[in-house]
């Protein structure tokens, strides 16, 4: 049975910030993920009258996703290169809870950065399924179908990529004790 038309233009829009997390793990940019957030929905709202009720519309979305930033890929390797500079700085500098003391909020802040970090230092493969399970909550098996492949090889490579990951954790860390020592040695 599918969808109502009037209701499948608000299907989708509680993965948006999902889809975006995801490109950005993907892409490394935020313009380039948000042109694939958009690119994602161009596809899917078209086809949301084909889904039916029982359809995984979050996996249908992310597999959209990946497949988009797949194809882009595709066109890199037979497209020439132009290179971009951006003088201005457009981050966003985190804005301190009220609520929480200057330390803690640093100390959140620190270990937030430190989980970012060996998020990236993962290969993309590995990058995406943690992505997929710890931050989107995807069963194995919708993983297996975003990615297109067994949900045997979504287990053990997310058990490789949480491995990865614990073993760049204690390294930050074990190099931030060694660091604070030094430093309080010097005093």
């Amino acid at each position: 049975m599918p969808y109502e038309p009037h209701v499948s233009a608000a299907i989708g829009l509680e993965y948006l910030d999902g889809l975006y997390s995801y490109a950005m793990v993907l892409t490394h940019n935020h313009a380039e993920a948000e042109d694939l957030v958009q690119e994602t929905y161009v596809r899917a709202i078209p086809a949301m009258n084909r889904l039916r009720s029982e359809s995984n519309v979050k996996g249908w979305f992310f597999t959209i996703l990946r497949n988009a930033w797949l194809n882009r890929l595709r066109k890199r390797r037979t497209a020439p290169v132009i290179a971009w500079t951006d003088e201005g700085d457009g981050s966003v500098r985190d804005i301190a809870e009220p609520s929480k003391d200057s330390y803690h909020a640093l100390v959140s802040k620190m270990e937030k950065e430190q989980i970012q970090a060996a998020i990236q230092a993962l290969s993309v493969k590995f990058r995406e399924i943690i992505l997929l399970r710890e931050f989107e909550e995807l069963s194995y098996d919708e993983i297996a179908g975003v990615l297109d492949c067994p949900v045997g090889t979504v287990m053990s490579r997310l058990a490789r990529a949480r491995s990865k990951l614990r073993i760049l954790l204690t390294c930050t860390r074990s190099e931030a004790s060694v660091g604070k020592v030094r430093n309080e040695g010097l005093r």
